[in-house]
């Protein structure tokens, strides 16, 4: 049972604190009200079993021990009573049965996780702390800051939300165009941690994959726009390769290695549809242009027929429309397919030199990769091992490892 609900924790925690927030109207009060619920789950569960609608058992409980604290607190401070009784009004049912609202709720999330008081900053840590889960470390290890600066940021915006009394909503359809990039920059992060978790022993965390494409399809809903198929059709075709990304024992397996039969072509035929309905109305986004490279390796049966020319001329365009080191690091990757390790080797050293990416695990492995394809295996093994220190995911952390191991031995002193 223990096990169980850590699984229901892991699936299903951010859904309950995201209608824990709408219903008890305060971040702190409604973090407190999750943990609360789970440790009721653990006293409860084991003898009564899980319940049908176990998001429904722990909202209900949740939301009841936090009314019930305010309730004895209230002693001491009256207002606290006067927040309980407008929280729960006397002829209102504990029982949260409404399926949709709860649906609802990651939505209102996100969107007051991005709402235009707060800074960018502080809303990218406020969406990966409240949506994703991640904990402040894990979020200064993705942005590449110290952690107190991250915990800053999630400190004042909260504070911000609280002073301000930004609505928990997803806002009127007149207003969602101008709030739009932001959004689905949040969920294309949400994505981007399930689909590689920055931490821990699961390369693929398919709650939060699966909650981003969810959004993302209610979004289209209320605002079709080539900007969200675009992303839409992205993250499908990313989805559609989780079956083959990880071995039987949990290890890495690379695109060009990877079971193409254990590909999805439900959703491959889904966002090449996407890809293609996106670009045919008119201004080409960057999830749209990320989403035809996507699309590259999809339509490639062999590893061998992928066309990385193509794709280093959409990363060209990328870089052109969203300057960012980590596109060109994966241009560098695709030229180096092109024109041979020298090629990529030499850009991104020159992405390194300028110290964006110093931090960032994966410039390092990639600059070992083209070193032992130059078989320079002493500056390879320098690489491996800078890109091991960086990473906190246990499979890429074995997969690092494992590269050591295949190169040459040291040379006897």
């Amino acid at each position: 049972m223990e096990r169980l609900i850590e699984d229901i924790y892991r699936s299903h925690s951010r859904r309950v604190l995201a209608t824990l927030i709408r219903l008890l109207g305060d971040f702190d009060r409604a973090e407190e009200a999750l943990h609360d619920a789970f440790a009721a789950a653990a006293g409860k569960w084991p003898e009564t079993g899980v319940p049908d609608n176990p998001v429904a058992w722990l909202v209900s409980a949740g939301r009841y021990r936090a009314i019930d604290n305010l309730r004895r607190r209230a002693r001491f401070d009256a207002s606290l009573g006067d927040i309980a009784a407008s929280l729960h009004p006397e002829d209102e049912p504990w029982e949260i049965g409404d399926a949709e609202l709860i649906e609802d709720d990651m939505l209102r999330l996100i969107f007051t996780c991005c709402h235009p008081l707060l800074p960018v900053d502080a809303q990218m840590a406020m969406a990966l702390r409240e949506v994703c889960g991640l904990t402040t470390e894990e979020i200064a290890h993705a942005f590449l800051v110290p952690a107190p600066t991250v915990a800053q940021r999630i400190v004042r915006a909260k504070n911000r939300i609280r002073t301000a009394v930004i609505p928990y909503e997803v806002p009127a359809k007149n207003e969602l165009p101008d709030r739009l990039q932001q959004v689905l920059h949040v969920i294309y992060l949400v994505f981007n941690e399930g689909y590689s978790a920055s931490s821990g022993a699961e390369i693929v965390r398919t709650n939060l994959t699966a909650e981003a494409i969810r959004l993302a399809r209610t979004l289209d809903r209320l605002l079709p726009d080539p900007d969200i198929r675009g992303l839409l059709g992205l993250m499908l075709l990313q989805d559609s390769r989780k079956a083959a990304r990880a071995g039987d024992a949990g290890e890495i397996v690379l695109l060009a290695d990877q079971n193409r039969a254990q590909w999805d072509r439900a959703k491959i035929d889904e966002g090449l549809a996407l890809v293609a309905a996106s670009m045919r109305e008119g201004t080409v986004g960057v999830y749209t242009l990320q989403a035809a490279i996507a699309a590259e390796h999809a339509r490639a049966e062999r590893a061998e027929e992928t066309d990385w020319r193509r794709i280093a001329w959409y990363y060209g365009l990328l870089a052109a429309a969203h300057p960012s080191p980590v596109v060109e690091l994966n241009r560098a990757v695709a030229v180096a397919m092109c024109d041979g390790p020298a090629a990529g080797l030499a850009l991104v050293d020159a992405i390194l030199a300028k110290g964006e990416l110093k931090a960032y695990h994966l410039a390092h492995a990639a600059r070992a990769d083209f070193l032992r394809q130059l078989e320079r295996f002493l500056e390879a093994r320098d690489a491996y091992e800078a890109a091991l220190a960086l990473c906190r995911q246990a499979p890429e952390q074995a997969f690092l490892r494992k590269r050591i191991s295949e190169l040459p031995p040291l040379p006897a002193t």
